[in-house]
């Protein structure tokens, strides 16, 4: 059995886990910074770098903890190396060196995205090759996985990411930071036939993505509105408007990815939804609709697994291991670092 801790500060959760090679989460230790950015509406990168300076010892100190092990059990470290706020990402990076070598463990800089892209792999062994939608706060990708660190971008967007306009939206709505589950939360009691929105390039060719233009829509639609504080049902009818936008582009575009990810590989039988816009559950319905009715079998990590955490950093580290593959301590963290650069690592 191979154990391996991996630790994540790309954005604003602390996070450090345990996981061995038979896929057992042994610790899962997540601290969230939710309260040192609410004030600001998103995330401020140098109180992030500077939180997770003052808890990332004390998160691994707790993993290895829960795990019931001593360093010396370990078969290597792997920390997110990249893409990320850069300030957080070397306290990550730097912390995962030291532990490596101070126990003369390999040491595994992990790509944040594949570490998403390869959750499934841990909660339900899905094979090579599948097709990934990576929707998060900062990405949203359609990606043909072919193997550890082989990875054929199919689509991405133009402007916004999914997870970014939900926030946006969710601060012109009022409702605080973090606006994407507040949005969910709200559009649950709204009328999504209330609001006219655009589903942008639904229809069109390819897999790509525009959310700058939704977003700019519910924008108009507040300001035709009375003026004054918005009523709670114009607010659950412009999620619940603004969610089904989103959800009906994405059938679209996901409709679109299976058959360019069919063509490149047909022996393909899974498509899989990572980040944490996947915890949202009127878009994993959609989009496990669309997988159906084409013949993919669907699979979506638990919400826990889809937003940030170091459980898929240390499952990444194990499948790395695995392979031989391992990075070197001069290794440099990266504030970009698209997963198609990957292949010639």
């Amino acid at each position: 059995m191979s154990l391996v801790l991996g630790i994540e500060t790309s954005c604003d959760e602390t996070a450090a886990a345990v996981v061995d090679d038979r896929r057992a989460i042994l610790a899962d230790v997540v601290r969230d910074q939710l309260d040192a950015h609410r004030d600001y509406g998103g995330v401020v990168p140098e109180i992030a770098a500077r939180a997770h300076l003052e808890v990332v010892d004390r998160a691994v100190a707790q993993a290895m903890d829960d795990a019931g092990i001593g360093f010396d059990a370990l078969d290597g470290v792997a920390a997110t190396g990249g893409p990320g706020l850069i300030g957080g990402v070397i306290v990550g990076v730097m912390t995962g060196k030291a532990i490596a070598a101070a126990h003369d463990l390999p040491f595994f800089a992990v790509n944040h995205l594949e570490a998403h892209v390869l959750t499934p792999r841990l909660t339900d062994e899905v094979a090579f090759p599948y097709l990934a939608l990576l929707v998060s706060g900062g990405h949203c990708q359609f990606v043909a996985v072919e193997g550890v660190g082989r990875h054929r971008l199919l689509g991405t967007t133009a402007d916004d990411a999914a997870g970014e306009a939900f926030d946006k939206v969710g601060k012109m709505l009022g409702l605080g930071y973090p606006g994407g589950p507040a949005v969910e939360h709200a559009a649950k009691g709204g009328d999504a036939e209330r609001f006219t929105l655009p589903r942008p390039l639904r229809g069109r060719e390819g897999c790509d993505f525009s959310f700058s233009g939704l977003k700019t829509a519910v924008r108009h639609a507040v300001e035709r509105l009375p003026p004054g504080p918005l009523a709670a049902k114009d607010v659950a009818d412009l999620c619940a408007a603004f969610q089904e936008a989103v959800a009906d582009v994405m059938a679209d575009r996901t409709a679109n990815a299976i058959a360019l990810f069919r063509a490149g590989c047909p022996d393909g039988e899974t498509l899989v939804a990572a980040g944490g816009v996947a915890a949202n559950e009127a878009l994993r319905g959609r989009v496990e609709t669309v997988a159906a009715d084409r013949g993919l079998s669907f699979v979506a990590p638990p919400p826990r697994l889809c937003t940030d955490n170091a459980a898929m950093v240390a499952w990444t580290g194990v499948e790395r291991l695995a392979l031989g593959l391992s990075d070197g301590l001069d290794f440099a963290p990266r504030p970009r670092w698209p997963l198609e650069d990957l292949a010639a690592r």
